[in-house]
C-alpha cells in the first residue's frame, strides 16, 4: 500500500539568531566577544540575532568552530526560517490582493463578457490585472494615483472609486478599437456644428455619424453603460497628444442629457489643459472649470441671445418648445431639459418630448 507524500510545513519557525542568542547566554559570551572569536564584526552578529542578516555558509563554519554546533545545522535552521518568512509574506500578499480585488464590480464585468468568471481569489486578481493592463496590484495603484492627480479640476466624487476606475478603463479599451485621425481643433469645431444638427432628427444612424465625425477630427467617442455605485455622466481626456476621448454613460437614457453631456465634454477638449482628466459626476459640486464647460455647451447648443429672447417671451407650451427647437435646428428634448435645469419648467412637464434611449441587447 503506497503512502501519500507528506509535507511538513509548521506555522512557525525559529530564527538562527534566537538559537545563537541562547548559546551565547549558556556560555556567558557577550556578542562582542563572540564576534571577536569568529573574526566578524559585532554589527553582523547583532543583525543575525535580530533576524536582519542571514547566516551564510562561511559564517556557519565559523559558528561551528567557536560553538561546536555543526555548520549544516546552522544552514538548515537558516533555510527553514527564510522559507517560512517567504511563505508568510506570500500569504499576506495573497490576502491583501484578494481584498483589493473584492472592491471592484467584477460581477458586472463578467455579465458584460469582459472577463471570464473567476473560480478563485487568484483568478479574480489575475483577471483584474489583465483587465487594467498592469502586472501587479502595486502597478495599478501607481497608475490610479497618477489619474487621481489628473482629476484635480473635477468635482469631489460621490461615486465609488473602484467602480469609477473600472468604468474609465472600459472607455480606454473601447477607444483602443477606434482609429482616429490626428486631433485637429478646427476640424473638431466643424464636426461639432454638424453634430448639433444631427440632434434634431435622431435615428439609428445618428450616433454612428457622430462617431465618424469625431474620429475624423481626432476624438474617439464611446458610450459605456454605467456601473453600480457610480453617478458619472461623462469624461474628457487625452489618451495621447494626438488622440482624445469623450466617454459618455447615457445613464439617464434620454437625448437631452446625452447631448448636453457630449457637448460639455467637448468643451473641456477645446478649452482646457491636455494634462487633466475631466470627469463629470451628476452629484458633484460645480467647479469653475465645470461651470465654464456647462456655459460653453449651453451656448453652443442655443446661442445666449436666442435663449434669452425665448425665455423672455414664451409660456413654454408644447408648441412653443417645438417652434423654438425647429428654429434652432436642435431636438425639442434639449430645450425641455434646459428649461427644467434652469427651473423654468417643472421636472414632471413635457418629458415625453425627450427621446428615450435604450441599451437594447448590448451589455456594453
Amino acid at each position: 500500500m503506497s503512502s501519500a507524500p507528506y509535507r511538513y510545513e509548521p506555522d512557525y519557525a525559529v530564527s538562527p539568531g534566537e538559537i545563537l542568542e541562547e548559546h551565547l547566554e549558556v556560555r556567558q559570551l557577550s556578542q562582542a566577544e563572540f564576534a571577536r572569536r569568529c573574526g566578524r564584526s559585532p554589527k553582523l552578529i547583532s543583525e543575525i540575532i535580530a533576524g536582519k542578516a542571514p547566516v551564510e555558509p562561511v559564517t556557519a563554519l565559523q559558528f561551528e568552530k567557536v560553538l561546536g554546533v555543526d555548520a549544516g545545522i546552522w544552514m538548515g535552521i537558516e533555510t527553514d526560517y527564510r522559507l517560512h518568512e517567504e511563505r508568510e509574506a506570500e500569504a499576506r500578499k495573497a490576502a491583501e490582493q484578494a481584498e483589493w480585488a473584492k472592491k471592484f464590480p467584477i460581477t458586472d464585468l463578467v455579465k458584460r463578457g469582459i472577463v471570464p468568471k473567476p473560480t478563485s481569489n487568484t483568478d479574480r486578481v489575475s483577471a483584474l490585472l489583465s483587465f487594467f493592463g498592469v502586472a501587479s496590484v502595486e502597478a495599478w495603484r501607481s497608475k490610479h494615483r497618477r489619474l487621481e492627480v489628473a482629476y484635480r479640476h473635477s468635482p469631489s466624487f460621490k461615486s465609488d472609486e473602484f467602480a469609477r476606475a473600472t468604468w474609465l478603463r472600459l472607455g480606454e479599451l473601447e477607444s483602443d478599437r477606434i482609429e482616429c485621425a490626428d486631433y485637429d481643433a478646427a476640424r473638431f469645431r466643424q464636426a461639432l456644428a454638424l453634430i448639433r444638427t444631427l440632434t434634431a432628427a435622431p435615428n439609428d444612424a445618428t450616433f454612428t455619424q457622430t462617431e465618424d465625425l469625431c474620429k475624423e477630427a481626432g476624438v474617439a467617442l464611446a458610450i459605456v453603460k454605467p456601473l453600480p455605485k457610480t453617478a458619472l455622466s461623462g469624461v474628457a481626456r487625452w489618451l495621447t497628444p494626438r488622440k482624445a476621448l469623450i466617454q459618455l454613460s447615457a445613464r439617464h437614457l434620454s437625448d437631452d442629457h446625452l447631448w448636453f453631456s457630449f457637448f460639455h465634454e467637448a468643451a473641456h477638449l477645446l478649452l482646457h489643459s491636455k494634462r487633466n482628466v475631466f470627469v463629470h459626476e451628476d452629484r458633484g459640486g460645480p467647479t469653475e472649470i465645470e461651470v465654464e464647460a456647462n456655459e460653453w455647451a449651453s451656448n453652443f447648443l442655443v446661442p445666449r441671445h436666442h435663449w434669452d429672447e425665448f425665455v423672455g417671451s414664451s409660456s413654454f407650451t408644447r408648441s412653443d418648445v417645438c417652434r423654438f427647437a425647429a428654429e434652432q435646428g436642435i431636438a425639442p428634448g434639449i430645450v425641455v431639459g434646459r428649461l427644467q435645469h434652469e427651473k423654468r419648467l417643472p421636472w414632471s412637464r413635457l418629458n415625453d418630448m425627450k427621446a428615450s434611449l435604450s441599451w437594447g441587447n448590448s451589455a456594453g
